[in-house]
């Protein structure tokens, strides 16, 4: 568990967050601060321009150090993007000694044969997360290490990032004086600020909806079983309204966050007309609000599609739970349920043992924000770009320098 003050940074296409917060325990978390400023030179999780991203990153980090009160000189990292990708691999290995009792050193052995996948050029090993052990022919084992046996299983969720575009963004962070704690995937961050402990022992489908992706995460057995990222998100819903109403985009996004609703006969209390928005633009009620419901549609059937099984029910029995911005959007539980025919909430980061200047993290905007500070607190796998005890994970130094220079 990583403890004292530490300071992540929530990296998306609309909005860049800087959290700081003190960690005493996984259940007792004061945040210290939040910096947010618009979103620059990002696009889709993914740096379009470096002079911008920086000067944006800068000042989310200069504002969360101004709330807090303390110098950031690292952060950990979210992580999205289209580049991501993920598979569930096995390895296996033998339990050679005559007492035949479990050691570290065998999972160390098992992890590695798990991690020995074929990476596609050009992508480098973020995660590497055991879900489970089998310990001759005894599946769901979580803790071996003491038992007996002489065959040791395990199955590991791989995620796999695109190299240049994580060197990209820590060039940006680097290049502002702030060094690189640690890089985690989005949203499995997400999923520890919003998801409940029964929800991930039993099966649930995350939805984070941002501005530029729609991150998934597929949640069995108390672990990670699937994540996927869908170039789909608020973005896109605004894109269309422009389009649509022949407006331009930051009216279109202003009118998506006013008035957006995706079920406008529930709210009977808008006028059919629009008016006034923004020089003299006006434009229908109910045709924004189809505009918006037919993207979600497609956004939930897409979500459908990255699924790695039709078996919903049987997968993820405690149904969806969306978050992100987009997720604030007027009567989307209603029609995920509609749509999906499976139980559907909107997640907000949950405040146990969480407090200090936390108001702004009740949105769940922020549900990756908080969430980067948990995923430390509760000790959850480090990726592959952080293990300072050079252990099995490289080191955060060795891998970067690999990944900068070869």
């Amino acid at each position: 568990m990583t403890k004292g003050i530490i300071s992540a940074i929530d990296v998306g296409t609309t909005k860049i967050a800087t959290i700081v917060a003190n960690v005493r325990s996984q259940d007792d978390i004061e945040v210290l601060g939040v910096g947010v400023v618009p979103s620059h030179g990002l696009h889709k999780g993914i740096v379009v321009n470096m002079d911008e991203a920086k000067e944006a990153i800068a000042s989310s980090i200069q504002e969360a150090q101004k709330i807090s009160g303390t110098r950031v000189d690292s952060v950990f990292v979210g992580v999205t993007g289209r580049h991501i990708s993920s598979i569930n691999n096995r390895g296996v290995v033998a339990i050679p000694r005559a007492d035949r009792l479990v050691r570290s050193e065998d999972l160390n052995r098992v992890l590695a044969a798990s991690r020995s996948v074929t990476v596609p050029e050009g992508k480098k090993l973020l995660h590497a997360i055991p879900r489970f052990y089998t310990l001759d022919g005894e599946e769901r084992v979580k803790r071996p290490v003491g038992m007996h046996g002489t065959r040791l299983d395990v199955e590991t969720h791989i995620i796999t990032a695109s190299v240049s575009s994580v060197q990209n963004l820590v060039k940006v962070i680097r290049s502002i004086g702030v060094q690189v704690e640690d890089l985690v995937l989005e949203p499995l961050a997400s999923g520890e600020a919003v998801l409940t402990a029964q929800e991930r022992e039993s099966g649930i489908i995350m939805a984070d909806v941002g501005g530029g992706t729609t991150d998934i995460a597929v949640f069995k057995d108390g672990d990670i079983y699937h994540t996927a990222i869908i170039p789909v998100a608020g973005y896109q819903i605004t894109s269309d309204i422009a389009i649509g109403l022949g407006l331009p985009f930051h009216v279109a996004e202003r009118m998506k966050k006013t008035y957006g609703n995706v079920t406008p006969g529930l709210d009977t209390g808008r006028e059919t007309e629009l008016t006034g928005i923004e020089n003299g633009h006006a434009a229908s009620y109910r045709e924004l609000c189809d505009i918006v419901r037919s993207r979600m549609e497609e956004l939930f059937e897409l979500i459908l599609l990255e699924l790695p099984t039709t078996d919903y029910q049987r997968l993820a029995p405690c149904g969806l739970v969306l978050t992100g911005g987009t997720a604030n959007l007027g009567g989307l539980v209603d029609l995920g349920k509609e749509h999906l025919r499976m139980p559907v909430r909107r997640g907000a980061p949950l405040g146990s043992g969480v407090y200090g200047i936390t108001d702004i993290l009740r949105d769940s905007a922020y549900s990756t924000t908080l969430g980067l500070i948990l995923w430390q607190a509760r000790n959850r796998e480090p990726s592959a770009w952080q293990d300072k005890r050079g252990g099995m994970f490289g080191g955060i130094a060795r891998l970067l320098r690999r990944l900068f220079h070869g």
